[in-house]
């Protein structure tokens, strides 16, 4: 396919940079997205519908070669309706596993892939079973929907124990083990549609209040036997799943050893600095794979941050004349939580993506 119309499922930044980074390769796209006010509409032609509107849903698919979606929580539904038309990647089956944590675990330890202790609770008495089991501390999750740390409890008293239980009406939770983890650390790998497979470097992630603020890639102290035993994981993962697309998994690092958090069946976030340090951005790689074409380099030219932006503009002036910094703006009113944008530092050591991070952050307040 060397020419081709893409359909997108969501219209926010991920499938505003999903289009922008296709267009080079003369790629069209067609956005489907019930809000009027999607920033990646812009930048595509856009389609505004339910996902449950199924004679609308119909018509977007009409004359696009592939459908992707930019978000997990795309109603299995609607994925599986559409592929009567046209192919989807990643795959329904994909979007099946991310979507409920439960299955998601249970995949991980039916492919020898690390994994927190777990178990599914849906009632008190369920959830006392289960922190006898697995012990405390621990941690509390719906099994369903849930991003940037919502639906997540920390459990570490029989307080907190007590007052969970006493939030419980009905909703599937999973319980899992709390890992005391030096890092959190993240593989984002890209899957074609022969079944060729690229691998970007392992990302160090800082969080706060749940939210993503700072990537760091190639991670720092990575080993090569590391960076092989992710490639491994996500490897088996893909195939197990027949994959076409960027797939991300989220791991922690303890004692030297990884263990999977989660999986991501789209465009990453961490992975935001492959659109400023010299390879193939995993927006592009993604396009590729669903459109058939040949992956690009996942090798990055130097050292790159992301920073997030998070509810407030910064000075873009200042940001604009720091040498290495890339801005992007997503198009999006601030609003408290909301991600608006990200920063890209590119350099050309990790001393100086150090020194470009701190002086960022003079600029922005990062903590």
């Amino acid at each position: 396919m060397t020419t081709a119309t893409i359909g997108i499922l969501g219209g926010g930044q991920l499938g505003r940079m999903l289009a922008l980074s296709g267009y080079p390769l003369a790629i069209r796209f067609r956005i489907y997205e019930p809000s009027l006010e999607a920033c990646a509409g812009i930048v595509a032609e856009h389609r505004v519908g339910a996902y449950d509107d199924w004679e609308e849903l119909q018509r977007f698919a009409g004359g696009l070669d592939a459908i992707t979606y930019e978000f997990e929580n795309v109603p299995l539904e609607t994925a599986r309706f559409l592929e009567r038309y046209v192919p989807v990647f990643p795959p329904s089956a994909a979007l099946e596993a991310a979507q409920d944590r439960i299955a998601e675990k249970q995949n991980f330890v039916r492919l020898g892939i690390p994994t927190p202790d777990f178990a599914a609770v849906t009632t008190p008495e369920e959830l006392g079973a289960a922190v006898t089991h697995i012990g405390l501390p621990s941690v509390l999750k719906t099994c369903r929907m849930g991003y940037d740390g919502k639906g997540q409890f920390v459990l570490r008293t029989p307080d907190d124990v007590q007052n969970a239980a006493s939030q419980m009406d009905g909703t599937p939770y999973i319980l899992e083990r709390f890992i005391p983890f030096e890092r959190e650390l993240s593989l984002i790998a890209v899957r074609g549609r022969d079944g060729a497979c690229v691998f970007y470097p392992l990302t160090e992630n800082y969080h706060r209040e749940g939210i993503l603020r700072l990537s760091l890639c190639p991670a720092p102290n990575i080993t090569r036997s590391l960076q092989s035993k992710a490639e491994d994981y996500l490897r088996v993962l893909l195939a197990s799943l027949d994959y076409v697309g960027v797939l991300t998994v989220e791991f922690f690092e303890q004692d030297g050893h990884l263990i999977a958090n989660e999986m991501a069946p789209r465009v990453h976030n961490s992975g935001h600095w492959t659109m400023n340090a010299g390879c193939v951005s995993q927006f592009e790689n993604h396009v590729r794979a669903v459109a058939g074409l040949s992956l690009g380099s996942t090798t990055p030219r130097g050292f790159a941050a992301m920073v997030n932006l998070i509810g407030t503009l910064p000075d873009i002036s200042a940001v604009l004349s720091l040498e290495g910094a890339f801005l992007h703006l997503y198009g999006k009113e601030p609003k408290t939580g909301r991600k608006i944008g990200h920063i890209n530092l590119c350099a050309d050591t990790p001393a100086q993506r150090t020194e470009l991070v701190e002086r960022l952050n003079d600029l922005i307040a990062v903590k």
